[in-house]
């Protein structure tokens, strides 16, 4: 078997990997594949599989004790912790439905989104509790524990399996309902990268586990290839401990990725542990510089795209060297096609829809399955795609032009010395035009003016007007002193600039 991912690792290590399509049949797997191995760890506990697997069904004898029954609804209010790790797999390998809720909610959000997606039960962090005792269900600790271990029910891979947040293709948040042939082919599809996968890993899950990447990307997979996963409850915390849990590979959004560059930069590539060799990162475009950054410091800076529908994980590039602007590859077993230059595809990993929004479920799902993701994209001669915009974010010009802001905005991530960069209509003389914010990397302008650094990116702008359409033009650059609004996931955020 041949394939640009499963020819990333050893023969004899892709022999070893199955796609499970249900998570009862994925924990009992790693249970028992990697039962002696180190699963989790909070610095002060660590776990085993096989005690994990345990555990998980001590907490399955909670909900059966509650009087919970497959296919209800069960939300999960907490940090990123074991705790919170472990009450997921316990919900859907029960075969309930887990509802992942932001640990930064308020406690009247959370309480309104047990009663609409119709909770049976809040599974909540103790320090957590006092705030949602008016929650419309009964409340289950997160940190207890069951006397015996309730075995997992048998699952059908179509049922439903967990719900996520989501602004969809419209941008309003939405549950997507993910149902476990998605979950796991997501899971599946995570398990590949350059190099040995099966072996001794270590990662942090910084990303939220509320977040399909961190829940999928960043932590089942990685748990199928037997890693050892620490729980970032305390963003800052944990990063401090980064020379200490010394890990091999890292899931993370660009945001945390220029954090990580920065501190390498103050405090040496020993910061890192000295083994970390992979990091993949996705949810937001991720800059080339970046990956050339850490390629200084001897890791792999991988990228890749997906989308809560489509269980995250759609395409991985581990040849960030070579094309690195490029999305990658489409994973395994799925079906991928431009449709007036939008992406569209089906395979296992396609969600169900979104739960209880029939309308937008029919407008994002064709009835043969297809999702219609809103993002444009390109493939190059060798199948590698290229996301050259999104739908939604079309400016139209009053020539009646259609322009794409991330396609313009990309030459400029070329750049070392810009951060981010928006692309929106401006006005200038009374007239509407195409406009450019740019945040500058500080340490490139260190002891530089004001009007150098403007002179700088009005000399850049010009550089990259060159290479566009007349109609695509950008007429306006500013300069920006603060950094921009950005989304949960660290993304520049368009709606709020």
């Amino acid at each position: 078997m041949s394939n640009y991912f499963y020819d990333m690792i050893p023969a004899g290590e892709l022999a070893q990997l199955q796609y499970l399509p249900t998570v009862p049949e994925y924990l009992e797997w790693i249970s028992v594949k990697w039962a002696d191995r180190p699963a989790l760890s909070d610095t002060v506990n660590t776990y085993t599989y096989a005690q994990m697997g345990s555990r998980i069904a001590r907490r399955r004898t909670l909900l059966k004790d509650a009087g919970l029954q497959p296919g209800d609804h069960v939300a999960i209010f907490d940090k990123n912790s074991i705790d919170d790790l472990e009450s997921f797999l316990a919900v859907t390998s029960a075969g309930m439905v887990a509802i992942q809720l932001p640990a930064q909610l308020p406690a009247p959000a959370v309480i309104g989104c047990c009663a609409k997606f119709r909770a049976k039960a809040l599974i909540v962090r103790d320090e957590f509790r006092a705030g949602v005792e008016g929650a419309p269900c009964p409340l289950i600790a997160a940190s207890a524990l069951g006397e015996a271990e309730t075995p997992a029910a048998t699952v059908d891979k179509e049922a439903p399996a967990a719900i996520f947040f989501t602004g969809g293709t419209t941008g309003a948040p939405k549950g997507a309902v993910l149902p476990h042939r998605a979950l796991m082919r997501g899971t599946f599809n995570g398990c590949f990268a350059p190099g040995s996968q099966l072996f001794g890993h270590v990662t942090i899950g910084f990303l939220p586990l509320s977040h399909v990447f961190g829940l999928i990307a960043g932590t089942l997979a990685k748990l199928m290839c037997g890693a050892l996963w620490y729980p970032a409850e305390d963003m800052k915390a944990t990063i401090g401990k980064l020379p200490v849990i010394r890990p091999t590979v890292l899931v993370l959004v660009p945001g945390l990725v220029e954090v990580l560059v920065g501190l390498t930069r103050m405090y040496g590539p020993q910061f890192l542990g000295g083994r970390l060799k992979t990091i993949i990162s996705g949810a937001a475009n991720v800059p080339p510089k970046l990956m050339e950054e850490f390629r200084k410091f001897g890791v792999n800076l991988l990228a890749g795209y997906g989308m809560t529908e489509g269980a995250n994980l759609t395409s991985g590039n581990a040849d960030t060297d070579t094309r690195p602007t490029s999305v990658g590859k489409i994973y395994p077993e799925q079906e991928v096609k431009l449709v007036d230059g939008e992406i569209w595809f089906r395979g296992d990993n396609v969600f169900l829809g979104y739960y209880g929004d029939p309308e937008q479920t029919a407008a994002t799902l064709t009835p043969d399955g297809w999702l219609k993701t809103g993002d444009l994209g390109r493939f190059d001669e060798d199948g590698f795609l290229y996301i050259v915009g999104r739908i939604k974010n079309i400016i139209v010009l009053p020539s009646g032009e259609n322009v794409s802001p991330e396609s313009i905005e990309e030459p400029f991530y070329a750049c070392p010395a810009l951060r981010d960069c928006l692309v929106k209509e401006m006005e200038e003389n009374g007239q509407q035009v195409l406009g450019i914010e740019i945040l500058p990397r500080a340490e490139a302008f260190e002891g530089k003016a004001p009007a150098e650094v403007e002179a700088f990116f009005k000399q850049l702008t010009e550089q990259v007007n060159a290479t566009l359409p007349t109609t695509h033009r950008v007429s306006k650059v500013v300069i920006r002193t603060e950094d921009f609004k950005r989304t949960g996931s660290l993304k520049v955020s368009r709606k709020d600039n």
